[in-house]
């Protein structure tokens, strides 16, 4: 199990609330220009490593006041967001086992956004996230010379087949409401080969778990059929997922109470007061939130007029530092408070 977890204040009590922050990167080339940018192909380009240094703040925080706790504040430092594996596998390791938080919390900060930097984003009560699987298809040929195809069987051929094919399923009316991407397609290793093994990987995104089981039976079925008719064979597989997550109306509260009290109402935006333009992204952290009240708020840093123009996910991402300590005071006083009021 990877992973790391720490109490603080009472861990004998029953009291317990949980603070959760990712840690890991994404597989890009930075190009942030930031003088402390990665050399090694790994950025922080989704702000896990703000993440992780709010909670750290916040863990001093409480440290200092730890006797004045009303419970237990539990840290969940999680590896393997990006991957949507590390929140099931911390629960598996033990970190909702007794006593059972009573409730969770998380920040995630955006950039490349048109608001000023510091502004907490609080959720809608119910689901705030889609689901997310990541699939990949690998197409099954059989290999042969360039010169003579009809001796083999053409992976590459019959990828792109079932590529144009799965896209179909995704666009169908009943789907209307998810988002379906392909990021990736790999066949072949020279020009005068016929490939005998092409690997399709993407992403299937929606709000509706009954839609989710839906769609991705049909695009199992639809790579079967397409590669089977062209002499190949297709094995679909969802390699890592998380199911749309669930923001808590009591969690979202404490979130909304905590952040006025802290830096007054003009620090909220109500995403309820937002335009519904946005898909937005997945959260491995809907693990915990099937389980316990649980919310993620969202803290602007970065305007996209002062600097701070690309999105999550960009090689040239950055981030506003100066809302760190922001975070970190809005995630131990929401903790103190939450164990305040469930005492």
């Amino acid at each position: 199990r990877a992973g790391i977890s720490a109490d603080i204040g009472d861990s004998e009590s029953t009291n317990v609330f949980l603070l959760r922050a990712d840690m890991d990167a994404l597989p890009l080339r930075e190009q942030s220009g930031e003088d402390f940018a990665a050399q090694n192909g790994n950025m922080h380009a989704c702000g896990h490593d703000m993440h992780t240094s709010m909670l750290l703040g916040a863990a001093q925080m409480l440290k200092e006041k730890e006797r004045e706790l009303c419970g237990c504040v539990r840290l969940m430092f999680q590896p393997a967001e990006e991957s949507l594996e590390g929140a099931k596998d911390m629960i598996h390791g033990g970190i909702l086992d007794y006593p059972e938080p009573k409730g969770a919390l998380m920040l995630h900060v955006a950039t490349g956004v048109p608001f000023p930097s510091g502004r907490f984003i609080i959720p809608d009560e119910g689901i705030g996230a889609p689901s997310s699987d990541h699939f990949s298809v690998e197409v099954r040929g059989k290999s042969c010379h360039g010169a003579t195809p009809t001796l083999g069987v053409d992976a590459t051929r019959a990828a792109a087949q079932v590529l144009i094919g799965i896209f179909d399923v995704a666009k169908c009316e009943d789907f209307k409401k998810t988002v379906f991407t392909v990021g990736c397609f790999n066949s072949g290793t020279a020009a005068n080969i016929i490939s005998d093994r092409a690997v399709i990987r993407g992403t299937f995104r929606t709000f509706d778990e009954n839609i989710r089981k839906l769609a991705l039976a049909n695009l199992e079925r639809a790579s079967q059929e397409i590669a089977d008719e062209l002499g190949a064979t297709a094995l679909f597989s969802v390699d890592s997922s998380c199911p749309s997550f669930f923001n808590s109306k009591k969690i979202t509260e404490l979130a909304k109470e905590c952040a006025e009290e802290l830096f007054g109402a003009d620090s909220l935006i109500l995403a309820s007061a937002l335009p519904k333009s946005s898909f937005g992204g997945s959260e491995d952290f809907s693990y915990i939130s099937r389980k316990v009240p649980t919310a993620v708020i969202s803290l602007t840093a970065g305007n996209s007029e002062e600097g701070f123009e690309y999105p999550l996910h960009h090689p040239k991402a950055r981030f506003d530092e100066s809302v760190l300590p922001l975070g970190a005071a809005f995630l131990a006083h929401s903790a103190a408070r939450f164990l305040q009021k469930d005492e």
